[in-house]
């Protein structure tokens, strides 16, 4: 039996989902919201951990981290990420969280159960539809401190409390944002924001 854990914030989808893999005589299946996850983890002890990458928390960006530390003993649950190829900084995160599995959200249920199969497997699942996601993913134009820049201003920090946050003067944080904003071709810092957002590098 694989024991799955089946992350999704959109209850509706989640319980459907669930109920659809637990047609299969192999898969036990579990679900969860994003905010639940660790502790279901704990609980569940999971082979797989299936995670929708939209998440309702934290501009939309999924822990993925959380997912890696908090599973099976010895190892973490094998990582499948529902996902889809037009917001490629989501893909990237789930690659730098170790992910085996990669299944277009627009692929059939009949996709998603082989993939379970794989990665439960320890081999890696990837869905031909994403490649042009991952080519995008691989030149995200935003450095990790860019990132974090961003990421503060996005929750609406002023120049002197992400300069605070971060430990860096003023003036170095408005040259991060005018880089900011040159790279990813926004006419301001809110326009910046919002593309990134767009892009899920934020």
């Amino acid at each position: 039996m694989i024991r799955v854990l089946l992350v999704h914030d959109e209850c509706l989808m989640r319980s459907v989902l669930a109920e659809w893999l637990r047609r299969e005589p192999d898969l036990g299946v579990e679900e969860t919201t994003w905010r639940g996850a660790p502790g279901r983890l704990r609980a569940a002890r999971p082979d797989v951990c299936a995670a929708d990458l939209e998440c309702s928390d934290t501009y939309g960006i999924p822990p993925l981290g959380e997912l890696g530390r908090g599973g099976a003993e010895p190892a973490p649950p094998g990582l499948l990420v529902l996902t889809s190829a037009s917001r490629p900084g989501l893909l990237k995160r789930a690659v730098e969280a170790g992910a085996l599995g990669y299944v277009d959200k627009e692929s059939s249920p009949e996709r998603l159960v082989r993939a379970i199969r794989r990665v439960a497997e320890g081999k890696r699942f990837v869905d031909d539809s994403l490649g042009f996601g991952f080519l995008k993913a691989a030149q995200m134009p935003l450095t990790r401190r860019e990132l974090s820049v961003l990421s503060l201003a996005a929750e609406g920090a002023s120049v002197a409390e992400i300069a605070g946050s971060l430990h860096l003067s003023n003036g170095t944080v408005r040259n991060y944002m005018a880089a900011i904003t040159r790279k990813t071709g926004a006419r301001n810092r809110i326009d910046a924001i919002r593309i990134s957002q767009g892009e899920g590098w934020l």
